[in-house]
């Protein structure tokens, strides 16, 4: 069989180290008690300076405290065994979502869907969305499902995107659980038979597994946004499923029909409809369970723009749910329930908080003003520990498959994040983009205007240092502050050249980078603060 366009025969990438979590609650605690530590002495031990400056870095560091805490009562433990019947076979429907994919890409998907071991005869469906979209190969879907004996759906009349495409198959289908794979998801022989037999308890709403990336070699943008998933997919989800708040994730997903009807159906007005459904059926009372294990296999997106769009829309969709549903007074969650998901929803937040953190050493070089007083040697002796900390737990919770791209990347879209959260505050409509599943071997594009507000920041950066040097001269204060400015440049760097253009495609999988450390300052004189990098734990929400 002829593999779909973005895989490789050679290439295959692991599909279980980022599962192997084991938790270490002894650097847990430790990772929890210096963040504490680390908030209280600058909120309390070192002189203030300028007062706007210093709430400023305050609430800075109260985020990163919460998201900190956060992560580790997440990733605390895993799921506890779960109820599961092998010989479970009640009727199930398979929903493979199209809109505009490549022919072969989704040829390859039904077959493997067809393909299912199950003990019950299944029928497969290509729920086609290409008339509705405009997209010009709707006809050949069409041909296709006739090629291969599936069904069929086309949709004529539009409107929800993905989630009303799975709203519209469900009036058409009555079988009491469907699965549904995006087109570029590849589904194991097994899917089925791993996955079912959690419906055996009556009050299981949906069965969540892995989305995992086989083109995740091809190339930079593949592996940072396969290494971004790692977390997410390994200890995160375990941690989540295990507090009954693993949500859906729009592919490699079982539901039970009568649930997903209780809930009002797929959310349609919602471009994170996922996340907002797994709400309103956890607030219901249906359980929900994530399988950590790969059972299908699809395409990260493999250029900037389509990894600019994908994170644009988990954003979006994650902060409407902060500002018009938010979990905190949703009446059915647990405790628990709407913790995790307002965790998830903040993650969404940083954007804000990475600006204000870049801007302090500016601010410093252009007026001298800083949020507290402080030797620079003192700063270092208690950020030090709390940062390295941070950073280890990161990369031991996702078994070391959490690289130092994935952090630049997500630190350097504070800019994505920001727009995002302004479009959601001013209500503005943002159209639904579906992310290529098409590879491109030749050169990469230039896509240099969506890293405009990181360019505008070195040009500031080089500016305000000129200024700070003339003023301050070779200072400790200079030093303290050119060090963290250099840090939030060089973070900035991977993703800028990701969105640069290049003469030939770079398809060689790369090493990740060491993370940072913090220059050692040997003299002292008022510091700033440091505007810590945002790294503490990514607990976003996952979509495709």
């Amino acid at each position: 069989m002829s593999l779909a366009p973005g895989r490789s025969a050679t290439a295959r990438p692991d599909t279980t180290g980022f599962l192997r979590y084991v938790p270490n609650r002894g650097f847990l605690v430790a990772n929890v008690v210096l963040a504490v530590a680390y908030t209280l002495v600058i909120s309390f031990a070192f002189e203030h300076g300028n007062w706007f400056l210093f709430a400023a870095l305050l609430a800075t560091e109260l985020f990163h405290l919460v998201q900190i805490v956060g992560y580790c009562w997440t990733v605390w433990g895993r799921d506890t065994a779960r109820t599961f019947d092998p010989d479970f076979n009640a009727p199930v429907d398979v929903f493979i979502t199209v809109c505009g994919e490549p022919v072969d890409v989704v040829r390859e998907t039904a077959r493997a869907a067809q393909a299912m071991r199950y003990p019950t005869p299944f029928r497969v469906y290509l729920l086609n969305d290409g008339l509705v979209a405009g997209k010009d190969d709707w006809r050949e879907i069409e041909e296709l499902a006739d090629e291969l004996g599936v069904t069929c759906i086309t949709r004529v009349t539009p409107g929800g995107a993905k989630a009303g495409n799975i709203n519209h198959a469900l009036s058409r289908t009555d079988s009491p659980f469907f699965v549904v794979f995006d087109a570029d998801h590849v589904p194991h022989a097994d899917f089925l038979a791993e996955v079912m037999g959690y419906f055996v308890t009556d009050d299981m709403g949906f069965v969540q597994t892995p989305q995992f990336y086989a083109n995740q070699l091809r190339n930079r943008i593949t592996r940072v946004a396969w290494d971004q998933q790692t977390l997410f997919f390994g200890p995160i989800m375990a941690g989540k499923s295990r507090l009954d708040s693993a949500f859906m994730c729009g592919t490699n997903m079982a539901v039970r029909r009568s649930a997903i009807a209780d809930a009002g159906g797929m959310c349609e007005f919602n471009i994170a409809e996922d996340f907002l459904t797994s709400l309103f059926m956890h607030e219901r009372g249906w359980k929900s369970v994530y399988v950590p294990k790969v059972l299908a296999e699809g395409l990260a997106p493999d250029d900037f723009l389509n990894y600019y769009k994908q994170q644009f829309r988990w954003t979006r969709g994650s902060l409407e749910v902060i500002f018009k549903y938010n979990p905190l007074l949703r009446q059915g969650l647990s405790t628990a329930q709407k913790l995790q998901y307002l965790l998830s929803a903040s993650y969404y937040l940083s954007g804000s908080v990475i600006l204000l953190d870049a801007l302090l050493p500016i601010v410093f070089l252009l007026t001298g003003e800083t949020p507290i007083v402080t030797s620079t040697m003192t700063l270092a002796l208690v950020f030090v520990p709390y940062m390295w900390i941070n950073l280890y737990v990161l990369q031991r919770t996702s078994n070391f498959t959490y690289s130092y791209q994935a952090i630049a990347f997500s630190l350097s879209a504070w800019w994505l994040q920001i727009t995002a959260l302004v479009a959601v505050l001013a209500n503005r409509k943002t159209s639904f983009a579906v992310t290529s599943k098409t590879a491109s071997d030749g050169a990469r594009p230039n896509f240099l205007r969506l890293v405009v507000p990181q360019l505008v920041y070195a040009v500031v950066a080089a500016v305000a240092l000129a200024i700070g040097a003339a003023r301050e001269g070779a200072s400790p204060s200079l030093m303290a502050n050119v060090a963290w400015l250099t840090v939030h440049l060089a973070i900035a760097v991977p993703f800028i050249m990701a969105a640069s253009p290049s003469r030939a495609s770079r398809s060689a999988s790369f090493v990740p980078a060491s993370l940072p450390s913090r220059p050692a300052a040997a003299a002292e004189d008022r510091a700033t603060a440091p505007p810590t990098p945002s790294v503490e734990p990514a607990l976003q929400p996952a979509h495709d």
